[in-house]
């Protein structure tokens, strides 16, 4: 099997220098020097502090999205849902990162699976469920980012419909859709309806 090339970040040198040779020893991995990261395939990711956590997974930007792997001292469920939202692909608690179990966490996140703490997962699930209650459902968002007016919207964009079939389908304007679709592309930076539209393939809405 491949070894997977990974990069060790960490808020300070000595943690960055035990983590490296943690992970060096094994022939699963291969620890690439930081300066490299075009050619790496997981960055792994230790902070003490959630915030500091966040702030290096967003530095890293959308290039490492789901290919990072955070390694912090403390979590709770509303910190799992900020890392988890920052691009993170896995979460391990510094108890927990054993090198045995970093070489598995780092392997599923290089095949673009994740990996959370199991005791965390129904916590994460219901600060999700508040979010949804307390924060997108009073503006009428649903999970995907789209209103429920925009949902019925971009289906008929889906199926083919033009401007005038969707406003007569729908018991809308002409105007109203357009001012519809316009609102959805320019809140979402979509390029165009059939970027919209994937959009909602890929939010799993359509």
């Amino acid at each position: 099997m491949e070894r997977v090339r990974v990069a060790v970040l960490a808020s300070d040198a000595i943690t960055h220098a035990g983590l490296a040779s943690h992970l060096d020893s094994r022939a699963e991995v291969l620890v690439v020097p930081n300066r490299n990261l075009v050619e790496v395939d997981v960055v792994v990711l230790a902070a003490e502090r959630l915030t500091d956590g966040v702030t290096a997974l967003r530095a890293l930007g959308a290039e490492f999205e789901r290919r990072a792997v955070l390694v912090i001292d403390q979590l709770d469920p509303a910190g799992l849902l900020a890392a988890v939202e920052c691009g993170a692909a896995a979460v391990v608690p510094r108890s927990a990162a054993t090198a045995e179990h970093l070489i598995k966490v780092i392997q599923v996140a290089a095949t673009g699976g994740g990996v959370l703490p199991p005791e965390l997962i129904g916590e994460l699930l219901r600060e999700f469920a508040r979010l949804k209650r307390d924060v997108l459902a009073p503006r009428g968002i649903s999970v995907s980012g789209l209103t429920p007016r925009e949902l019925d919207v971009v289906r008929l964009l889906a199926e083919g419909l033009d401007t005038v079939d969707i406003a007569e389908k729908l018991a809308y304007s002409e105007r109203t859709v357009k001012n519809v679709i316009y609102g959805m592309t320019n809140r979402l930076n979509l390029r165009n309806r059939p970027h919209a539209v994937a959009y909602a393939m890929r939010a799993g809405v359509i």
